[in-house]
C-alpha cells in the first residue's frame, strides 16, 4: 500500500529542498521525522509537514500501522518561478528569480496490496 501527499508552490528553491529530501529518502517514518525535527533548515520544516500529512493520510484513509511505514519516494520538482527586478545603478534593472518547488512524498509499508 502506498499513500502520497503533495505540496505545490512551496516558496523554497528545489536545490535547497533536495538537500533535506535526500536525508530522509528510504528511512522509516519515525526516524525520518526525528531527523527533520532536528535539522536547522527551512526545507526541513516544510518537508516534515508534508511527511506528517502523508502519514495522516495513510492512518486515516487506509488504517495503516504507522510503525511499519517508511518513506518510499520523495521528489522535489521545480514549480513556476516568480520573476522580480531590482533597481541598479544608471537606470538599469537586474532580474531576481524567486524559485518555487512541488514536493511529493509517498509512504508505504512494503506490501503491494
Amino acid at each position: 500500500m502506498r499513500v502520497a501527499a503533495r505540496l505545490k508552490y512551496a516558496r523554497i528553491s528545489p536545490q535547497k529542498c533536495r538537500l533535506v529530501a535526500d536525508m530522509v529518502r528510504g528511512k522509516p517514518v519515525g526516524q525520518a521525522l526525528n531527523v527533520l525535527r532536528f535539522t536547522p533548515k527551512k526545507g526541513a520544516r516544510i518537508v516534515r509537514k508534508v511527511l506528517e500529512s502523508a502519514i495522516a493520510n495513510a492512518e486515516n484513509n487506509f488504517s495503516a500501522d504507522v510503525d511499519e511505514l517508511k518513506v518510499e519516494t520523495i521528489t522535489v520538482d521545480a514549480a513556476p518561478t516568480y520573476k522580480r527586478f531590482r533597481a541598479r545603478a544608471k537606470g538599469r534593472g537586474t532580474r531576481i528569480l524567486k524559485r518555487n518547488s512541488h514536493i511529493s512524498i509517498t509512504v508505504g509499508d512494503g506490501r503491494n496490496d
